[in-house]
């Protein structure tokens, strides 16, 4: 089943949460205020295992859960590698309009704990830095009034509608016969020992056994994976973030038999693993001798 578009608004107590949420849920969004972030790959593995035809989920996460800050960080990044796709929002707001605010519906603070109201602000803002900083939306509801918050909720979700998962394809080519045109992000992996100078390996290639251990044997080969692994973690989100529909990534060695060939099955199957829609060709692995 395919992931759904997932929101997640938080920030400070008073900046309009629940005005969010109400907006996202008019919108046509199913929405859980208040879910400990413990359970969000819980209620996402079940959504995924069932029959439901929701395809746009909100929750509503912040402070009132003691744990959040905590573990947010951990279900977050692990969220992304499983391969679902969400949007943090983050909500704030002027300190003298959240104290106008908490003094006009004589609410008190959620997390207040006998201090007085500015150093529970002054608290909840410092607890929640780390989140602001990795929000995918700031939004400073300062000046708005329910029904501007609505609107700009609203259209920050159907900007997040159209984001969808980059068909990528992996290329293996030789240099020695040009580099692919449609690349987008080229690797040269000519550093790496290479196998057409092993006579029993020099008429194999990438795909064989035999030249994937000798070309994946050295350090670097093993290090080089490990960065540029992280390297596209970092970067496809961004890409997709940005509307990108295509991503090609082309990889290539000498005369694109060996060394290229094994790397790019590495890229592919790593790829594959954190269930992204990929493709893989070898231009030229019959063209080398």
């Amino acid at each position: 089943m395919k992931n759904p578009n997932i929101i997640i608004i938080t920030g400070l107590s008073g900046s309009g949460k629940s005005t969010a949420i109400d907006a996202l849920e008019d919108s046509g969004y199913f929405c859980v205020d208040n879910l400990p972030v413990l359970l969000l790959p819980k209620f996402l593995k079940l959504h995924a295992n069932s029959a439901s035809q929701v395809q746009k989920v909100a929750f509503g996460m912040d402070l009132r859960q003691k744990e959040f800050v905590k573990n947010y960080h951990q279900i977050f990044h692990m969220l992304r590698r499983e391969g679902y796709h969400f949007e943090v929002f983050f909500l704030e707001c002027s300190e003298e309009v959240l104290v106008k605010r908490f003094s006009e519906t004589r609410r008190q603070h959620p997390i207040s704990e006998g201090t007085d109201l500015i150093g529970t602000i002054r608290s909840e803002k410092g607890q929640l830095k780390g989140l602001k900083e990795i929000a995918d939306e700031i939004i400073d509801t300062s000046d708005l009034t329910v029904h501007q918050l609505k609107d700009v909720i609203i259209q920050h979700a159907l900007q997040g509608v159209r984001v969808e998962r980059m068909r990528i394809s992996i290329i293996s080519f030789g240099f020695k016969y040009g580099i692919p045109l449609e690349a987008d992000l080229l690797i040269d992996v000519r550093f790496i020992p290479n196998p057409y100078f092993i006579p029993e390996l020099k008429r194999l290639d990438g795909k064989d056994e035999r030249v994937r251990r000798f070309v994946l044997k050295w350090d670097e080969t093993r290090e080089f994976l490990k960065k540029y692994f992280s390297l596209l973690e970092h970067l496809l989100p961004l890409y997709e973030r940005e509307g990108k529909s295509y991503l090609t990534v082309a990889v290539g060695c000498t005369g694109g038999r060996h060394r290229s060939v094994t790397i790019a099955e590495d890229i592919y199957e790593h790829l594959r693993g954190e269930k992204r829609e990929v493709v893989l060709k070898h231009r030229d692995i019959e063209l080398s001798e």
